[in-house]
């Protein structure tokens, strides 16, 4: 990984993910908007959260819906510690 940033997905998604090439697409597809801080269904109040974020450092969250259910992408970013994003099942977190 470069620069200390990582990106990872935990065992309970990449497992489902193995066999099922729609939920990797919808996985793609999310983090995709991801990156373009399209942060999918979120209150107001966190989208502040994460526009602060993009200025300040700290938590990014995002939320999307799947075949599977919903998921969350969130990235932690401070000075302190390199920037890791991780992509979860809902219930995993």
């Amino acid at each position: 990984m470069q620069n200390g940033n990582g990106l990872y997905i935990t065992n309970g998604l990449f497992t489902k993910m193995l066999l099922d090439r729609q939920l990797q697409s919808e996985i793609a597809e999310a983090y995709n908007r991801y990156q373009k801080n399209d942060w999918g269904k979120l209150c107001e109040e966190d989208k502040v959260q994460n526009l602060e974020a993009l200025k300040n450092g700290g938590r990014i969250l995002a939320a999307y819906d799947t075949s599977k259910g919903k998921i969350y992408i969130i990235t932690d970013d401070t000075q302190a510690e390199p920037t890791v994003t991780t992509i979860l099942f809902a219930d995993e977190y």
